[in-house]
């Protein structure tokens, strides 16, 4: 956006177009204090060029990675939103020396973001507009079976992140955990050469033993659905098995704990399966990618956490599925509660590395806010691993101390440990907690996405996981 002394622009891509417009882009970027920071835009409607309109969106000052251009195609998607547009063109001001691989990215980043910024929510609304956008053209950045096989691959992860997005999105009146199960089945049967379902009943997890989970769904009239997706490629050998396990709370009340009070959010209970829509949504992706080489589990404990003469009381002890027990000081820290059966489940499918997704903390909200996710785990190479993906994929982790000595506090005179520590640490104790029914030969993380899981903003959810979940994927992918 620099300007020389005639306050024309020094770029030149943008002093081309300057001129062809009379001036115009360059006065009315000075007059509208249009500055290119990440989001602004300035449309200009101008006849006789073909083109309805021009328009400046900012990318900020340094955008080199994939969370700023995605941003920036969500920005022409709402800039394109406003301006009733049907079709358009994109043009980067400055493409400089960038090399064939970073113009895939750029290129598929953009696209991803655009489809996810066109995309509303209108299911359960009255009046739903349908999105008047039908095709975007990416001028300058490459064309090829390299850049058609990226950009479908952005297709079907967007997707998957919609779907993702629309779980997370349905009220708990609509997304019971039987429905949830059905969603779960209804993925392994659209991709039935590579995906198969286990839906296990109440019955089933009693044989299983699973105590803490179960006691955390005894009191609600939908009963829980224990869901279990396996992906086999549908030929080649397996070279890895990875297991991903999402916290699936259709709904929580909180139990005897009952949410009250200003800032319980209570009211945003339904996105406590979000970390469930981030595995399934992962499912779904991985489901029409096809990973080679790589053989994986998406698990989800799904129930809902109510209040009821049947309901777990606190004091109760619960037994979790490896004989561990649990003295529940608080009903609502029901989440580690399911988590704890799912991730004993996970190794015995013999899974060499375990991710959960969950929205287990206020705590972790309170520290990292509402854009980052905090993450667990001890396993360095791990770390690594996901912290490449979630570069690639644009979205924002932030790796927490997993404090030992924090454990004391989890220490019950009764039972094995107790549900809750003390008010201080609570993100790190709970991944302490969680870390007791994980097998010490299995490579292990947990992801804590209470904040990034909806936007403030929209008041919606983001279906953030996803994206992170299939690119680690596919790094096993050979």
């Amino acid at each position: 956006m620099a300007k020389d002394d005639s306050k024309k622009f020094e770029n030149s891509l943008l002093k081309k177009l300057d001129a062809k417009l009379g001036g115009q882009l360059s006065e009315a970027s000075s007059e509208e204090d249009f500055t290119g920071k990440p989001g602004q835009s300035l449309v200009l409607r101008l006849p006789g060029l073909g083109s309805k309109r021009i328009g400046l969106i900012g990318l900020g000052q340094s955008a080199t990675n994939t969370y700023n251009f995605r941003n920036f195609g969500e920005a022409i998607a709402a800039a394109a939103k406003t301006a009733q547009a049907s079709d358009v063109g994109i043009v980067l001001a400055s493409t400089g020396s960038i090399s064939n691989e970073s113009k895939l990215n750029t290129a598929s980043a953009i696209v991803s973001g655009t489809v996810l910024g066109t995309y509303e929510d209108n299911r359960y609304k009255s009046d739903s507009k349908r999105p008047v956008l039908k095709s975007v053209d990416i001028l300058g950045l490459g064309t090829g079976p390299e850049l058609v096989k990226k950009l479908k691959y952005a297709e079907d992860v967007s997707s998957a992140v919609i779907f993702g997005k629309e779980l997370v999105n349905s009220p708990a009146n609509v997304l019971t955990p039987a429905v949830l199960a059905e969603e779960a089945s209804k993925i392994a049967s659209t991709y039935s050469d590579v995906l198969s379902a286990t839906i296990l009943s109440a019955e089933q997890c009693i044989e299983l033993k699973m105590g803490s989970y179960l006691g955390v769904a005894a009191a609600s009239a939908n009963p829980p659905h224990f869901i279990h997706l396996c992906y086999k490629p549908s030929s080649g050998p397996v070279k890895a098995k990875l297991a991903l396990v999402g916290k699936g709370l259709t709904f929580d009340s909180g139990g005897y704990n009952i949410k009250t009070g200003p800032g319980c959010s209570i009211e945003f209970m339904k996105f406590d399966m979000g970390g469930s829509a981030a595995v399934l949504g992962a499912a779904k992706a991985i489901g029409q990618v096809k990973p080679r080489g790589v053989e994986v589990h998406f698990i989800v404990a799904a129930c809902e956490n109510m209040i009821s003469g049947t309901g777990m009381r606190p004091g109760d002890i619960v037994t979790a599925s490896n004989g561990k027990t649990i003295e529940v000081n608080n009903t609502d820290a029901e989440g580690r509660l399911t988590l704890a059966d799912a991730l004993v489940y996970a190794c015995n499918q013999g899974v060499e590395k375990i991710i959960d997704l969950a929205t287990l903390t206020g705590a972790c909200r309170v520290a990292l806010g509402p854009s980052i996710a905090g993450v667990f785990t001890p396993s360095d190479e791990l770390a690594n691993e996901v912290f490449t993906a979630a570069e690639a994929s644009g979205e924002k982790l932030w790796r927490m101390p997993l404090e030992e000595s924090y454990w004391e506090s989890m220490k019950s005179g009764v039972a094995d440990m107790v549900n809750t520590g003390a008010r201080q640490g609570g993100a790190i104790t709970a991944a302490l907690f969680l870390k007791q029914f994980v097998d010490e030969k299995v490579q292990w993380m947990h992801i804590d996405m209470a904040g990034p899981v909806s936007s403030e903003k929209k008041r919606t959810a983001t279906g953030f996981g996803i994206l992170t979940l299939v690119e680690w994927v596919q790094q096993h992918s050979s």
